[in-house]
């Protein structure tokens, strides 16, 4: 330990007494809430899923870090906040960390994780991928009646010279382009793309796999596929009517459009004039770009306020009143926006500045393993608690920043919390749905 460490920090006096604090306490942790990630990684089997997608190239007789343990490493310590490989420098002697990863060893160090993501190859990333969905199906114990399938983009700054990184001209940056899945708050597909493509790119074909692998285990479910302007492609609505998949997409505005919905937005002017409060008229119309093979179902939002006009559009096959269509289902989809959030300021998944293209679609899928560990403790363990809305960021906060003293003996493991812990009855009543009786 160095003398940094080991000299005393100084503060003001408490009356008469001096006021020390030293780095010299002997197994003590600040995150004892990360049991609880260990627990949800128990039951979902999902660190030991993704280690056995991953080619090891390393010689077997060799080795002193074994893949599954520093998968646990890097994805418990995202979940923690230590987004940074150089965190694990001090983090590798936590008695936790240590308990996480099942090893009695000092874990692996920075330098070796820094190999870890490099030596990762692309069949390893796709079977990872597959095994979050394989995840996601096998945490239903009775088959679903509907899912609804929510795809969006996202920027991801770059900071240097990364393979692939290319200029956007709507997000004004050098950046990634990541594509997103979710089915309600639950993470299906993370996938890292050069940001020189058009928004929808790959997203049909992997809206193919997922629902084939969705109906190979569940013949009946309803599936919707919901998303913005940026996903409205005919080839992908035409793929959906021939497979019975719904869908609904933002369509941009144009001239046909607002010719084709001018009644609806006079109406709406009218009305706006008449009250001077703001108007939502609905209806629908039948359109066809030039590229489209056939007339489609649009439906318009007609929208007056003190600003002027501001219709909207949706093409969907779906049946239903319009309005209930836009409300109920389509502006729902802003609450995946919520969950691409979590993803990039709680769990870094913007933490892309390996060199490596490939590396970094792997530290992308690191941050969504870590969210979906997560999720699952808000999901099932703090339903119906204060806690049961909160988002990742909060979770950690309140949850898995616990500051507890480790006593080891021969038969058992004892993590002392402090008795004044705001949140005890919570952490009880996770763990109590966690842990299998």
């Amino acid at each position: 330990m160095t003398d940094c460490n080991t000299r005393h920090i100084r503060f003001s006096s408490l009356g008469r007494k001096y006021l020390l604090a030293d780095f010299t306490g002997e197994h003590i942790t600040s995150d004892a809430g990360a049991l609880l990630l260990r627990e949800a990684d128990k039951r979902l089997r999902l660190t030991e899923s993704l280690a056995k997608c991953i080619t090891d190239p390393r010689e077997q007789d060799q080795l002193t870090h074994s893949v599954l343990r520093m998968l646990r490493q890097r994805i418990y310590g995202i979940a923690l906040g230590y987004e940074d490989l150089i965190d694990h420098a001090t983090l590798r002697e936590d008695e936790l960390f240590k308990i996480l990863a099942q090893s009695n060893e000092t874990l692996a160090s920075t330098p070796t994780l820094c190999r870890f993501e490099n030596w990762i190859d692309r069949k390893s990333l796709v079977r990872m991928s597959i095994a979050l969905v394989e995840t996601f199906i096998a945490s239903f114990a009775t088959p679903p009646e509907e899912l609804i399938l929510d795809f969006d983009a996202t920027d991801d700054p770059v900071h240097g010279k990364q393979e692939l990184s290319f200029f956007h001209g709507y997000y004004d940056n050098y950046c990634f382009l990541p594509l997103y899945v979710f089915c309600g708050e639950r993470l299906l597909v993370a996938y890292l793309r050069p940001s020189n493509i058009d928004a929808a790119k790959h997203s049909r074909a992997i809206l193919k796999l997922l629902v084939k692998r969705f109906r190979e285990v569940w013949p009946n479910v309803r599936i919707i596929v919901r998303g913005d302007s940026g996903f409205c492609r005919w080839e992908t609505m035409r793929w959906c009517e021939k497979n019975r998949a719904g869908y609904i997409f933002g369509i941009a505005r144009n001239a046909v459009l607002e010719r084709l919905a001018w009644q609806l937005t006079e109406r709406a002017k009218e009305e706006y004039e008449r009250t001077k409060e703001k108007q939502r008229i609905f209806g629908e119309v039948r359109y066809a770009a030039q590229t489209w093979d056939v007339e489609r179902r649009v439906i318009v939002k007609a929208e007056h306020m003190e600003k002027g006009a501001n219709p909207r559009f949706v093409v969907t096959d779906l049946s239903g009143k319009a309005q209930y269509l836009y409300d109920e289902i389509y502006c729902q989809r802003g609450e995946m926006e919520n969950r691409i959030k979590e993803q990039q300021l709680d769990l870094y998944a913007d933490r892309t500045s390996a060199h490596r293209f490939v590396a970094n679609q792997f530290r992308l899928l690191l941050a969504s393993a870590a969210y979906v560990l997560v999720e699952h403790i808000r999901r099932v363990g703090l339903a119906n608690t204060e806690l049961a809305d909160a988002q990742c960021g909060t979770i950690r906060l309140k949850l898995f920043k616990l500051g507890a003293r480790i006593v080891k003996s021969v038969r058992r493991i004892v993590v002392h919390i402090a008795s004044c812990y705001p949140y005890a009855q919570i952490l009880r009543r996770v763990s109590e749905r966690l842990v299998p009786c």
